[in-house]
Order: C-alpha cells, then sequence, then structure tokens
C-alpha cells in the first residue's frame, strides 16, 4: 500500500486530540527475552519503538539497511558517507537508550531496494517461538517499511515468534480513524518521563536526519520538527 508522502501530513496536534488514541488497549511489555527489533534504516527503530525498547531493557536490532539513500544527489556526503554516518548515529542512539550493548546485524541492503527474499532468511535464525519481532508496519506506504514488514510477518509465521508492528510514515498520511490503518489490532506503549527522554536523546542522535547538512535543497533535514512531534508522544503505538 505504498502511498505519497507529501506535504506537512497530519498535524501532531489533530492525532492527539483524537479520543481514539487515548482509548486503545495497553500493551503489556512481557516479552520473553530482548525483543528482535528489525528496522528498514537506521532511526526507523528509534522513532517507532525506542520507549518500547527502553521499557524491555534488551533489545537486539537488525539494521536492513545503512540508510545511503536518505539524501540523493547531497552535497555534502556521498552515499558511502552517509552510511557510516548512520551507522555511528544508531550506536549513540543504542547507547542513549542504556542499550549500548545491544547486538546489532548490518545486513547492509540497498537502500530503496530491499530483497525481502534474503531478508526473511536473515530473520529466521534469529527467531524462536513466542520471541517478539519489532518490524515497520506492512503498510506503512514507504517501500522499505512495507518490505521488511511483509519479511517480517513471513519469518514469525514460520518460526512461531510473535509479530509487533510499528507505524512510522502512517502518522504522516492517515487520519484519525482511518479506515486503511487497523485500529482494532493497535495497542498503546505508555512511556514514563524517563523513558520519553531517553527516547528523545536518542532520536537527537540522528543529526544526519534533524538537521540539514548543508544549505542545498538535496540536503535538507528528512526529520523537521512536524515529523519529529509525531514521536514525542507519552506513549508508543504497536500493530499487534
Amino acid at each position: 500500500m505504498v502511498t505519497p508522502i507529501e506535504g506537512t501530513g497530519t498535524p501532531e496536534a489533530v492525532w492527539r486530540a483524537w479520543p481514539g488514541l487515548a482509548a486503545l488497549p495497553e500493551l503489556p511489555v512481557d516479552p520473553p527475552g530482548p525483543p528482535l527489533v528489525v528496522a528498514a534504516h537506521p532511526d526507523d527503530e528509534v522513532l517507532g519503538v525506542a520507549g518500547l525498547m527502553a521499557r524491555a531493557g534488551a533489545a537486539e536490532l537488525v539494521a536492513v539497511t545503512d540508510g545511503e539513500a536518505s539524501h540523493t544527489g547531497s552535497t555534502v556526503h556521498t552515499p558511502l558517507e552517509l552510511a557510516e554516518r548512520r551507522r555511528g548515529e544508531t550506536a549513540e542512539a543504542l547507547t542513549r537508550l542504556g542499550l549500548a550493548g545491544a547486538p546489532v546485524h548490518r545486513l547492509g541492503q540497498p537502500d530503496g531496494g530491499i530483497d525481502e527474499e534474503a531478508l526473511v532468511a536473515s530473520l529466521v535464525p534469529l527467531l524462536t517461538p513466542g520471541r517478539w519481532c519489532l518490524a515497520t508496519w506492512r503498510g506503512d506506504g514507504h517501500p522499505d517499511h512495507e518490505a521488511v514488514g511483509r519479511a517480517a510477518a513471513r519469518a514469525c509465521t514460520e518460526t512461531g515468534a510473535r509479530l509487533l508492528e510499528y507505524p512510522i510514515w502512517t502518522w504522516h498520511w492517515a487520519t484519525p480513524a482511518d479506515a486503511r490503518v487497523p485500529w482494532a489490532r493497535a495497542r498503546r506503549v505508555p512511556l514514563t518521563p524517563a523513558h520519553r527522554a531517553a527516547k528523545a536523546a536518542a532520536i537527537a542522535a540522528f543529526v544526519s536526519q534533524i538537521e540539514p547538512l548543508g544549505p542545498a535543497e538535496a540536503d535538507a533535514a528528512i526529520l523537521p520538527p512536524h515529523v519529529l512531534a509525531r514521536f514525542a508522544r507519552p506513549y508508543e503505538v504497536v500493530l499487534a
């Protein structure tokens, strides 16, 4: 369900005013062990479920791509330089979440060209029955996010792991009560002030995404303030 991600999207104030989010059932954060968190790009995992990761106190990360295509045509960084920078930002973000020792599996798949079959093959050995697998939602609107969600769903079906999907760009193109979103599956993950602060600090580690790389249009921030506002809530939302 690839959806154009254009304009400024649905304002966070509109989401916060919708009673439907406050009424979502709460997800008990009781994984049987460190959850496996699958991110299409560096920062997806932090935007979507950093609070949940902090609450769990442990995580294992699968970085599918290194995010080298976030600034196509950049006048500041080559794709290789940007990939290196984003890998460093991920490491710093995990440290800020208190997860400095978390294992990270870097698959090095091309940003914008994820191979789902290869991803399934990489995920299956890491999953066991009942293990939590957190992945970007299959309907999130971004091709890479959706590919990761589909691959994770297949891997969980094959292994008996528990799939929890986290939306990222959904908050941009969707609207409250949007029929395209499976709200019946949605669960809230409340965050304490300490977990919210840790998440904010982790997001701030991704300087390459939240600040312009340079003055050229191709170097503009990918995550400007109106986007970041959607990830500063006192809770996260996953699809169970």
